[in-house]
């Protein structure tokens, strides 16, 4: 998608895609980090007007108001600050303009700054800054979603990653990625991009789904190597035409796993579907209902490893390499499984048929 040239401009489906994930996750996200951090960090690095052409919230109007909401109804007293970047004057005023609005019914421990800038240059000044107070950068979660693949730096990233509570949330437009043999110039961006220069081998590659894997491979290597544990990566599709890519990047098995949780929620709208990575042509939605793929994915993972805790198997599906959430586990892949005598229980670990509580022992027959 073409970066828009008017303040503010129609949402399109995909656009909203990505919203509805980002407030899903900041629900499930918020009462956990919230409950261990009293100063929490709130990055949109490229904000927009905050408002779409038919009156549909921005970014920065969802994350505020789910903030609101979770601070209304938990009566915390943790403090949130809301960094909002910019580049754009009009746009930059008009989400002034619609903050200045909600200001009278927000939490005073929300701090509000917005800023008129390139994200790596705002961002980087604002850490420099940090490094020279010898303070951290407190608890974060960065939502990085440009219109092209300038501006967002892996070493950037890997500075945000260095709170051990911070995560990464970043859109990439494979069709911007895909044109590094139509411009010369998308030589440095794409350096910058990936932090290496090793996306030169994916020139070579002439079959587009293979370029694809290679390309979005090393994006994710890169990201785990600029600090990030797990790294969940799902794609948005109109039919079957690629719209973007997600990449989360966090320390914690638990974001990994509520961030699948989130992709989940959102079902189909439109020809716009959520798919998988690990799986070929998993659409995601709560619709969903052959869960073979997770079977299959346990019984690889775990056969022939003798007598394993459920606690083994909840790690596994919960991480980055998978495409399904612990919710699935019992209920709609080990309930399947005992039913069909591909797994064995030892019953002394379990009170009841067709249950599986923490410290139930099990093995892939």
């Amino acid at each position: 998608m073409a970066t828009p040239r008017k303040t503010i401009w129609t949402l399109e489906p995909h656009s909203k895609g990505k919203h509805l994930v980002l407030q899903a996750y900041l629900k499930a996200w918020l009462p956990i980090i919230s409950s261990w951090n009293k100063r929490i960090l709130f990055i949109d690095g490229f904000a927009g007007p905050g408002v779409y052409e038919h009156g549909e919230d921005g970014s920065p109007i969802i994350a505020l108001q789910t903030f609101q909401q979770h601070a209304n109804l938990k009566h915390t007293d943790f403090e949130i600050t809301f960094y909002f970047i910019e580049k754009d004057e009009a746009r930059k005023e008009n989400l002034n303009s619609l903050v200045d609005q909600l200001k009278p019914t927000l939490p005073g421990s929300f701090h509000i700054h917005i800023e008129q800038s390139r994200f790596d240059e705002s961002l980087t000044d604002a850490l420099d800054e940090i490094d020279a107070q010898n303070q951290r950068l407190a608890p974060c979660f960065a939502m990085i979603d440009p219109f092209s693949v300038s501006d967002t730096p892996m070493s950037l990233i890997e500075r945000i990653l260095r709170n051990n509570a911070s995560e990464v949330y970043i859109s990439v437009m494979y069709e911007w990625i895909n044109r590094f043999k139509e411009h010369e110039n998308f030589e440095k961006h794409l350096d910058s991009l990936f932090g290496c220069v090793e996306w030169r081998n994916g020139i070579e590659i002439n079959n587009s789904g293979e370029r694809k894997t290679f390309l979005f491979n090393l994006y994710k290597s890169q990201l785990k190597k600029a600090g990030a544990k797990y790294v969940v990566h799902f794609e948005l599709f109109e039919s079957n035409r690629l719209v973007y890519a997600i990449f989360f990047g966090t320390k914690h098995l638990t974001g990994c796993d509520r961030m699948k949780q989130a992709i989940w929620k959102v079902a189909p709208f439109g020809d716009f579907a959520f798919r998988g990575t690990h799986s070929e042509q998993l659409t995601l939605s709560l619709e969903f209902s052959d869960f073979t793929p997770l079977i299959r994915a346990i019984q690889t993972k775990f056969e022939g490893k003798g007598w394993i805790d459920i606690q083994q198997i909840l790690d596994y599906v919960m991480s980055d390499e998978t495409d399904f959430h612990s919710a699935q586990v019992k209920t709609k892949a080990l309930r399947q499984m005992e039913e069909k005598g591909l797994i064995e229980i030892d019953e002394s670990s379990r009170k009841r048929k067709k249950s599986y509580p923490t410290g139930t022992k099990l093995r892939i027959v």
